[in-house]
């Protein structure tokens, strides 16, 4: 019974693949019906960073300096608080250039939801894999202002997030922990500095969950010089202590 279901299945994808071709997201080349977003040269050399296996990571150092940053602007006492090194994985490169990039780009912009939840589930299962990972309890995904959230119709990295939760097993996720209090400027184009002030202060701890966590994970789609999440970050610890790890985990990251 099990084979004929199985059978029946191939044989509608291949019908559906038929009417409707898939391609690969990475190259564009026309998917079989086993293939799943990629086809299997593009899977084989989609290039992973490996950052949850290295608890530090050209990633995870941009995160600190950016957190670091923001605690010498502090007063002296709250600046000497010990503050926990931030954990920060991506499941992959994100490189100008490179078709990879599609994956992130097919989820933000074109509404492909199920490529989202397919290529974060991948990531949930490394993170799940990672010692470094492995006590998360609460997933939050970076908001977006509800106005453009109102205008995509979704927030990416409540996509992300979502499966994340699921993947770690013991982790809630809470979509509303944290606000943007305000609408800012597409970061795309912006400089080093420019992302710092455009992001400052955005965002807002909104309600939070009934138990108190012990490690917290922020969820995006992309890293790129960390102001974004570094202002998550800070906007967490003005909430929660140093009791409390603060990490991330995003599909992409830019750069080595």
């Amino acid at each position: 019974m099990s084979a004929l279901l199985t059978s029946a299945k191939e044989s509608l994808g291949a019908l559906a693949d038929l009417l409707l071709p898939r391609t690969c997201l990475a190259c564009g080349r026309r998917l079989d019906v086993h293939e799943k977003q990629l086809c299997i040269y593009c899977k084989a050399d989609l290039p992973y960073t490996y950052y949850w296996t290295r608890p530090h990571n050209p990633m995870a150092d941009r995160l600190n300096e950016c957190i670091q940053r923001h605690l010498s602007e502090k007063t002296t006492e709250a600046a000497d608080s010990a503050e926990p090194y931030a954990y920060a994985a991506a499941l992959f490169f994100y490189k100008s250039g490179s078709g990879y990039r599609e994956i992130t780009k097919a989820l933000k912009y074109h509404g492909n939801t199920v490529a989202g939840r397919y290529f974060a589930s991948i990531l949930a299962a490394r993170l799940y894999e990672s010692e470094q990972f492995s006590d998360v309890d609460l997933v939050v995904p970076v908001p977006l202002h509800w106005t453009r959230q109102w205008q995509r119709g979704y927030n990416q990295a409540a996509v992300i997030a979502k499966v994340v939760a699921d993947g770690l097993k013991h982790a809630e996720m809470e979509p509303r922990l944290l606000r943007r209090g305000r609408r800012t400027k597409t970061q795309t184009k912006l400089s080093i500095d420019e992302k710092s002030r455009n992001v400052s202060g955005a965002f807002q701890v909104r309600k939070q969950p009934e138990f108190y966590p012990r490690h917290i994970l922020l969820i995006d789609d992309v890293f790129t010089t960390g102001a974004t999440l570094s202002e998550c970050h800070r906007a967490l610890r003005e909430v929660y202590g140093p009791e409390v790890r603060i990490s991330v985990a995003t599909l992409a990251c830019v750069g080595a």
